[in-house]
C-alpha cells in the first residue's frame, strides 16, 4: 500500500503476506504506526485515497478481492469478512438503538423481515454475553459501558456469519476485567463458529493469551512470523525480543520495565537497510546498507539462533 508524495510512492505497507485459517487466531502485532490497521482496512476494502494498493492480492477461498469491483467487495464485506473496531462507541450510531444496528446487517445480508431480524439480533446480543438483551435492544450507545458497546459491535460483525473476523485492538480501551471477558468471548466464538480470527494489538501480553500464531510488524513489513509457542520460547528477530521484554509478566520483581530506545521512523523518513537498525542493539554494518529478505520466518541478517 502506497501514498504518492513529491512524485514518488511511499510504501506504508510493503510485502506483507500471511494466511488465515478457520479455527485459528493470527495476531498482527507492532507499535502504533507500523501498518497493522492499514493492513486490516485493505482486507476490508476500506482504504481511503490517497492510499492505494499497488500490487499483490487478497484471496478469500477462490475469490481474488483486490481485483474485484467495489460492488463485489461490498457483497463480501460483512457477509464473509467482518471487522470489530477499536473505538466501539464511536463505531456505533449515537442516534439509533443498538439492537437496530445489529438487526440492520441481518436484514441486508440475510433478507430477513423486520420481526425476524429483531429476534435474531436479540439472540446475537445474548450470544455475545449482553445481560438483558431484549431490554437493552432499544438502548443507545451513550447509555452503555465501553465493554457492552464492544459486545454490540461484535454482534454486528457476526450478523453476516463471516468466515473471517478482524478484531482491531478490541480491548485497548477497556479495564482489565472487561479485557479478560472480551478475550474469552472471542476465543469461544472462534471455536463455536470456526472463525479465522485476525487479532490486531500492540500488546504481546494480551496477544499470547489468545493467538495461535503471531506476525510481528515493523515499519510496514512483517519481520517475524511463527506460532505463539515458538516465539515465546525463542524469538529470533531483535525487535520481537524487545517486545517480549516489554511485557510486565516477564519483568523481574523490583526491576524497572524495559523500553525500546528511539522511535519508529515516519513514512517519509525510512532509513536505508533494515528499518529497525537505528534502534537495534545488535546491529552490524550490513544492516544499514541492505534490506533483509523475509526467509524461514524472520527478516534479519543475524537472527538470534544464527549468532555465535
Amino acid at each position: 500500500m502506497a501514498v504518492p508524495r513529491a512524485g514518488r510512492d511511499l510504501f506504508a505497507v510493503d510485502g506483507v503476506s500471511f494466511d488465515l485459517m478457520r479455527g485459528r487466531t493470527l495476531a498482527l502485532i507492532g507499535e502504533s504506526g507500523c501498518g497493522k490497521t492499514l493492513t486490516a482496512l485493505a482486507l476490508m476494502g476500506l482504504l481511503d485515497p490517497p492510499l492505494r494498493s499497488t500490487g499483490g492480492g487478497i484471496r478469500l477461498r477462490d475469490d481474488e478481492l483486490l481485483a474485484a469491483s467495489p460492488a463485489r467487495f461490498a457483497e463480501v464485506r460483512g457477509r464473509r469478512i467482518a471487522m470489530v473496531f477499536q473505538e466501539a462507541r464511536a463505531a456505533l450510531d449515537p442516534l439509533v438503538p443498538v439492537g437496530e444496528q445489529v438487526a440492520e446487517p441481518l436484514r441486508l445480508h440475510k433478507r430477513m423481515t423486520r420481526r425476524a431480524a429483531r429476534a435474531a439480533a436479540v439472540q446475537l446480543l445474548a450470544d455475545v454475553g449482553m445481560a438483558g438483551p431484549s431490554e437493552r435492544y432499544h438502548a443507545y450507545a451513550h447509555e452503555l459501558s465501553g465493554g457492552t458497546c464492544q459486545r454490540v459491535t461484535i454482534a454486528m460483525a457476526l450478523a453476516g456469519e463471516p468466515d473471517v473476523l478482524i478484531a482491531d485492538e478490541p480491548t485497548s480501551q477497556l479495564d482489565v476485567t472487561m479485557q479478560a471477558q472480551i478475550l474469552d468471548l472471542l476465543r469461544r466464538l472462534k471455536k463455536s463458529r470456526r472463525l479465522a480470527l485476525l487479532f490486531i494489538s500492540h500488546d504481546l501480553a494480551v496477544v499470547e493469551s489468545i493467538a495461535d500464531d503471531i506476525a510481528v510488524m515493523y515499519a510496514g513489513r512483517i519481520v517475524e512470523h511463527g506460532t505463539t509457542e515458538s516465539l515465546r520460547r525463542g524469538a529470533r528477530h531483535p525487535y520481537t525480543r524487545a517486545l517480549w521484554a516489554l511485557c510486565p509478566s516477564r519483568a523481574k520483581r523490583d526491576m524497572l520495565l524495559n523500553t525500546i530506545p528511539g522511535q519508529m521512523p515516519s513514512l517519509a523518513d525510512r532509513p536505508l537497510g533494515c528499518p529497525f537498525h537505528p534502534r537495534c542493539s545488535a546491529r552490524r554494518e550490513r544492516c544499514s546498507r541492505e534490506l533483509p529478505r523475509f526467509d524461514e520466518g524472520v527478516a534479519c541478517f543475524y537472527p538470534y539462533d544464527a549468532r555465535s
